[in-house]
């Protein structure tokens, strides 16, 4: 009798009453630490051992039918491409929500037992083919925190004990799975499907060397599914079309569904026949021999999802199509056949650098027709005597430019490969990069003092700093009823939106008798005066030659290059054949970076001539570059401190500062163009500041709205700004209107422009 037995008082033995294992007073467990129900007949036990802990899993028991009936289902779904759940958030929603309707009307066909049977069936079945197999109900425990595979058996660290050894082999297949974290989850549309997209960070030890991890959740495949759709595919390119298709995506998916159709319909009717055989045979003899080829046809799940495999082949772009669609990715890198594709996402992922993919190429046939359809879009040709190009396209239902460059086997190791680097498909604007701490209110003041009186301002920096999304961000400040124009194949990458713009572009590709060149290109944007020269993309020889060529001709240049810092753009420059000369015609050269996730201006210079340099009374940020036996002075208008808060070289009291002790040399160069005093420039500026702030605190964050407001600021200053307090004072139902009033001060000077806003207080 166990010592915690007691006596009752007619001396008979009393039993305690039953507790659960866990609980210390029992008795009959007496190294049960820890026990739960993960699912239902599930249990998960945390036992001592004489090293530590054990952590045991005891799942539904199957009885010889139940045995038979989970090998017919094992057998049938053999080939069948199930998606398995990429977390263990995922693998609790999986078996919360069973098989879907396809699969059970698949599964009732194959199995005839009892209810008790059939749960305890189906939950095997659920586990090892839509879930993580004997990992599945590891997963579904939530205290699980760390999983370390370095050992020959797995080892868990649950949130009270640890380690805790289990029986699952640290090779498991999905052992990585089961401690995932979902971090992101959401859907990304292609015509009219909802592609389940999901980013999650891994948490085992000694696994992969990459944690996040970005997988597309494609429809499943059972059994010969994949044999209907290349069969569909291939009956849709052999039919002959009468007329012009103007709806591609329309004409595929209604052909596809004819054909898909007819083949489940006829084979839905062979397996109800097959079906009733086996029944017959099964319940006469009990043998179970022979498993029926049975698959439903009928639900109309299953036929969206083949379709889908259809119309993702020949309308979208094989297995780059959800990944070239997800706004939430910024580049595509398909490097090479056998190897995860991997993506860059935007901030809206929270993860900085490249993360892998569940997509890879295993054959370079299919690989090698999408290199070759991204290229054709565009124009180009790819054969032995020109295996790679660079291209931009805008893809049927995609919102935003991509860039790709993609190559053939020809010069490519190990099969072709694709890069594709996606323009966001909104434009920022001056005040969201404001807002995310990109720029300062003076930095983006002195952009529109430069963008609206055609000075040159250039963007420089490695690939992915956010050059283009700067330089477009301040394309509004161009004066609407100035003509921009757009040069080269970056041109496609400009927002332009002014009724005046044009777009001029190379397309060595059209054929080998006719050529448009950058020098074609020059001429003919002369003849369509611009104002403003937009020449994205300035990495070339031609380019550079263009844009040498465009700072002759005193129009205002906007660009961006490829360049880390100053001295790196000088060398570059100069070895590109532009004239040392024509440094001193850039009034500003913004450096942005990427650092940590995050994208920012770093660094403002100006390039100044020698006598401006000397009279400097500063040194810091300033310095000299010999070059061919010329000296190149340049100057730091504005840079991040080690604090990272943005610095500009210009004191000021309405900046906040007591005085005023050094001059931007950009003031001067602009004044020089407009026959303007210098300090007609400053004001200027710094009216244009109070609008910066102004457009700030009232969240003019929508591109079309921002250009709009500086159109009309510029056909009537006052009363825009009239209208804007009214307004301003409308919203404000608190009756603090009047902290939001403006006063309107005539400007004394020449120019006779009102001075801007300024906040009453």
């Amino acid at each position: 009798m166990n010592r915690s037995e007691g006596r009752g008082g007619d001396g008979v033995p009393h039993v305690p009453p039953p507790v659960p294992p866990d609980d210390p007073d029992a008795w009959y467990a007496p190294d049960v630490r820890a026990q739960r129900e993960l699912h239902p007949r599930v249990v998960a036990t945390v036992t001592e051992t004489a090293t530590g802990f054990a952590y045991r899993m005891r799942e539904p028991s199957l009885n010889a039918a139940g045995e038979r009936a989970l090998d017919r289902i094992h057998e049938h779904f053999a080939d069948a491409n199930l998606e398995r759940p990429r977390t263990r958030e995922g693998t609790a929603e999986r078996m919360a929500a069973g098989f879907d309707e396809k699969h059970r009307r698949v599964i009732d066909r194959l199995v005839d037992c009892s209810a008790a049977t059939r749960r305890r069936v189906d939950y095997h079945a659920l586990a090892h083919l839509g879930c993580l197999g004997t990992v599945t109900p590891y997963a579904l425990d939530d205290h699980i925190d760390v999983v370390d595979a370095g050992d020959d058996r797995l080892v868990v660290h649950t949130d009270r004990y640890a380690p805790a050894t289990t029986t699952v082999p640290a090779d498991h297949e999905y052992l990585t799975r089961f401690a995932s974290e979902r971090l992101h989850r959401y859907t990304v549309p292609f015509l009219d499907f909802e592609v389940p997209v999901v980013v999650y960070r891994e948490y085992t030890l000694g696994t992969d060397a990459f944690a996040t991890k970005y997988a597309v959740r494609e429809p499943d495949l059972l059994p010969g599914d994949a044999a209907l759709v290349a069969g569909c595919k291939e009956r849709i390119w052999e039919a002959r079309v009468d007329g012009v298709v103007d709806d591609r995506a329309a004409f595929v998916r209604e052909r596809a569904r004819t054909v898909l159709s007819r083949e489940l319909t006829a084979r839905n009717t062979r397996a109800w026949l097959d079906a009733l055989a086996y029944r017959v045979r099964d319940a006469l003899a009990e043998l179970g021999i022979g498993v029926p080829p049975v698959d439903d046809r009928f639900a109309t799940d299953r036929l969206d999802d083949l379709v889908y495999y259809v119309l993702r082949d020949y309308v979208g772009h094989g297995q780059l199509t959800i990944p070239i669609r997800d706004p939430h990715l910024e580049d595509i890198e398909a490097n090479r056949v056998g190897e995860r594709v991997k993506v860059v996402p935007r901030a809206s992922i929270d993860h900085d650098g490249r993360i892998p993919t569940n997509i890879t190429f295993e054959e370079e046939v299919p690989f090698v027709n999408l290199v070759t359809q991204l290229a054709a879009a565009d124009g180009t040709e790819l054969n032995a005597s020109n295996p790679s190009a660079k291209v931009n396209l805008r893809p049927e239902g995609v919102d935003e430019t991509i860039r790709c460059a993609v190559a053939l086997p020809t010069i490519s190791e190990d099969g072709p490969h694709i890069s594709i680097r996606k323009q966001a498909p909104d434009a920022m604007t001056p005040l969201d990069l404001i807002e995310c701490g990109s720029v300062s209110t003076e930095l983006v003041a002195l952009l529109w003092l430069c963008y609206e009186h055609h000075g040159v301002v250039l963007f420089s920096g490695p690939t992915g700093v956010g050059k283009t999304t700067l330089m477009n961000a301040h394309m509004p400040f161009v004066p609407y009823d100035d003509r921009p124009i757009s040069i080269d194949e970056g041109s496609r990458e400009v927002r332009m939106p002014h009724e005046t713009g044009v777009s001029l572009t190379t397309r060595d590709h059209e054929n080998e008798y006719k050529r448009v060149s950058m020098a074609d290109l020059m001429t003919e944007c002369n003849y369509l005066n611009p104002d403003v020269e937009v020449i994205a993309e300035i990495n070339t020889p031609a380019s550079f030659r263009t844009f040498a060529e465009s700072l002759n001709t005193g129009h205002g240049i906007v660009g961006t290059t490829h360049a880390e810092d100053v001295h790196t753009l000088v060398n570059r420059v100069i070895e590109q054949g532009v004239p040392t000369y024509l440094l001193s015609e850039l009034n500003l050269v913004v450096f942005p970076r990427h650092v940590d996730g995050e994208r920012y201006v770093s660094e403002v210079v100006e390039f100044v001539d020698e006598t401006t340099y000397r009279g400097f009374d500063h040194e810091d940020r300033c310095g000299t570059i010999r070059k061919d036996g010329t000296t190149i002075y340049w100057n730091a208008v504005a840079w991040r401190d080690d604090d990272g808060e943005f610095v500009l070289r210009y004191d000021h009291p309405e900046l906040g500062d007591d005085e005023r002790d050094v001059r931007i040399a950009t003031f001067s160069g602009l004044a020089e163009r407009l026959d303007r005093p210098v300090d007609d420039v400053e004001r200027e500026f710094l009216r244009k500041h109070g609008y910066v702030t102004y457009l700030e605190r009232e969240g003019y964050t929508d591109f079309g709205t921002l250009f709009e407001f500086l159109a009309d600021l510029r056909t009537n200053e006052a009363a825009t700004v009239e209208r804007a307090s009214r307004l301003a004072g409308a919203r404000d139902a608190d009756g603090n209107a009047a902290d939001r009033q403006f006063e309107i001060e005539r400007d004394t000077s020449a120019t006779g422009n009102c001075t801007g806003p300024r906040t009453s207080r």
